[in-house]
């Protein structure tokens, strides 16, 4: 089980060097920039909703919205363009910018990944990221958000040692063609944890007849009216 820095006044800190502020575009919290199709969804279509449907959308759905709201978004620090060959085998990145936006891994690093014949690359980032003792941060591609040319790879960090800039390996996705990315664009979400979630064990077994109860209460609940999860889940915390 992951810890989110909710219930505690632990702080992650992100730090970029003097002279890049307000220059190179901030993290954000990921709560703070839904996307517009998000916020443009009604939470009740009119034209679904009948005698066999309540014609909810997925803007009632609590579980997609807390994904798409824990931790922070981590963006593009400046404007960059990615050219694609040859159906994705070929990949080459430019930028104004006057520091590195975009380098290249060793194909033999990840030979055989499922993203072939898309070559890695990597997204430098300048903003280094700090938090307390025992918390690590998971790097995640922005979760329930629009898809973009690419796609960085997934990995923790334990940000709590390790204060050197982090950098992201991604794989091009789009068509062939030129893929402008702008400043702010989001990269990776990141979601800070504590790491004694590590050590809890599993227990894999059937369940009790007093287990299976709850387990069809909450589910009774959770149909019978919209909206239960969401009380049931905000007074919980």
């Amino acid at each position: 089980m992951l810890h989110f820095l909710k219930k505690k006044p632990s702080r992650i800190q992100f730090l970029c060097h003097p002279e890049d502020l307000g220059v190179i575009a901030p993290p954000v919290a990921a709560k703070t920039i839904l996307p517009d199709w998000y916020r443009k969804l009604p939470a009740v279509d009119p034209q679904h909703l009948s005698a066999r449907d309540n014609g909810l959308t997925i803007k009632r759905c609590m579980p997609f919205l807390d994904a798409m709201t824990t931790g922070w978004i981590l963006p593009l620090a400046a404007t960059v363009r990615l050219e694609i060959r040859d159906e994705g085998r070929n990949v080459e990145a430019g930028w104004e910018f006057d520091r590195v936006m975009v380098s290249n891994h060793g194909a033999h690093q990840v030979a055989g990944n499922p993203k072939e014949p898309s070559p890695p690359c990597k997204f430098h980032n300048y903003w280094s990221i700090r938090t307390p003792p025992g918390w690590s941060c998971l790097f995640v591609p922005p979760l329930n958000r629009p898809a973009q040319p690419f796609e960085c790879v997934a990995g923790v960090v334990d940000t709590d040692t390790y204060s050197a800039n982090i950098h992201f390996p991604f794989f091009a996705t789009a068509a062939d063609g030129v893929h402008v990315i702008e400043k702010g664009t989001p990269l990776v979400q990141v979601v800070p944890f504590r790491r004694d979630g590590a050590a809890i064990k599993a227990d894999i077994r059937a369940e009790t007849n007093e287990e299976a109860a709850s387990r069809n209460v909450v589910h009774r609940n959770t149909i019978a009216g919209a909206g239960w999860y969401r009380r049931m889940a905000r007074s919980a915390r």
